[in-house]
């Protein structure tokens, strides 16, 4: 008898430990929202916001994440649009001989070949061959955010390197794209001699990534051309109707879906922020208030980003998104609002 009291009462106890087990572990079974918004940090609501970056997170029972989506909206007169939506229509004009823009404080649109209308050009590029093997080619850098033309006429030399076409010395700054590129100079002679990868060691990823891969100033015309999709018949290039796309890490639309990538599988409770705070450069620029990149003191920086190997598989600045997916935590239970850290936007 004094036998099955005790096996009873073990019994109970187990019971009572597997009960206090499956009561005490959390359910994040769901999809959660995360928003952030250009403004924040100077008391603009979401209201009154122009720009905003969404994160969407599925999660299993466990905190997995199955599903993970991230949207950058901006403002138009139609209403909200993505900008990250790689769609576009684009022309070519072969009549026309691009000119380069004037830069800097006086900017002043110059002459393109090239008709785009899409939503974002960042690491956009086109490319077209007319019936006499004109080609028409245009790319977006990061660093300077101009569309930089080439019109490459009958008897050009293609197998020339590609290094060699320099900035308005073959590579024509016809449009600018953005305000905001790292380098913003105020005479095309400040950057003589510089092609699309001696510009700045952020372009590198257009050689590292994407559809340039492997292809850097050592590299023919030819092969840059022949990796955009021209085809050549004994040295030259055939018709084609325009081609166009995104190089590098994909514009941002190819950097989002790479963020989603590199979530789905991972549990969120194990990646509570895409970015590693811990190096000094990032820790001291958050101020007390938890704000990114207001205050920087020497030694600090504005940015996280790394445009080589990429940061939760993005080689954008990260720290706005960063905060749309900490935002989507705090939703699902995982993070307190107070532990977020706002990134600069």
């Amino acid at each position: 008898m004094k036998k099955n009291y005790i096996l009873l009462g073990v019994g109970m106890l187990i019971l009572s430990l597997i009960t206090y087990t499956s009561l005490d572990e959390k359910d994040y079974r769901g999809t959660y929202r995360g928003v952030y918004w250009k403004g924040h940090s100077k008391g603009i609501s979401l209201q009154e916001a122009k720009q905003k970056i969404e994160t969407v997170l599925t999660l299993e029972k466990d905190g997995a994440i199955s599903d993970a989506k991230i949207e950058f909206w901006v403002l138009k007169n139609e209403g909200w649009v993505a900008r990250n939506n790689p769609e576009a229509e684009v022309s070519v004009d072969f009549s026309v001989d691009p000119v380069a823009a004037t830069p800097g404080s006086n900017y002043k649109k110059g002459i393109s070949m090239f008709h785009i209308k899409t939503i974002d050009m960042m690491g956009f590029y086109a490319v077209a061959v007319a019936e006499d093997g004109t080609v028409a080619f245009t790319i977006t850098d990061a660093c300077i955010r101009y569309q930089m033309e080439a019109k490459l006429k009958p008897g050009f030399n293609f197998n020339s390197k590609f290094g060699d076409m320099t900035i308005n010395n073959g590579l024509v700054p016809t449009v600018r794209t953005s305000k905001s590129g790292l380098l913003k100079p105020e005479e095309w002679s400040q950057l003589e001699g510089k092609n699309l990868y001696t510009l700045h060691q952020y372009n590198n990823v257009i050689k590292k990534r994407g559809i340039l891969k492997g292809i850097d100033e050592d590299s023919t015309v030819l092969e840059m051309l022949t990796a955009l999709g021209v085809e050549f018949k004994d040295g030259t290039p055939e018709k084609m109707d325009v081609r166009y796309g995104f190089h590098s890490n994909g514009g941002w639309k190819g950097n989002y879906d790479a963020i989603a990538e590199y979530l789905i599988g991972k549990k969120a409770t194990e990646i509570k922020s895409l970015i590693d705070w811990s190096p000094q450069k990032y820790s001291r620029a958050v101020n007390e208030n938890n704000y990114f990149g207001i205050d920087i003191p020497a030694g600090a920086t504005k940015s996280v980003q790394n445009s080589s190997d990429g940061i939760a598989g993005a080689t954008i600045r990260m720290s706005r998104e960063n905060t749309s997916y900490m935002y989507a935590l705090v939703e699902a239970g995982i993070l307190k609002e107070e532990e977020v850290i706002k990134g600069r936007f």
